[in-house]
């Protein structure tokens, strides 16, 4: 895969992440230059 074309599809993957979210956060792993792995860590508030 291009580093183009897998980046596009790191950011389409991030954003779609971020539709569901409310409170949390999204760590990118890169290595060589190149997005490997996209962790989503979402909290839950209970009021």
């Amino acid at each position: 895969m291009k580093t183009d074309e897998q980046l596009d599809k790191a950011i389409i993957t991030m954003k779609d992440m971020l539709k569901d979210m409310s409170y949390g956060s999204i760590t990118i792993v890169v290595q060589d230059g190149k997005v490997i792995q996209i962790e989503k860590n979402e909290k839950i508030r209970l009021k």
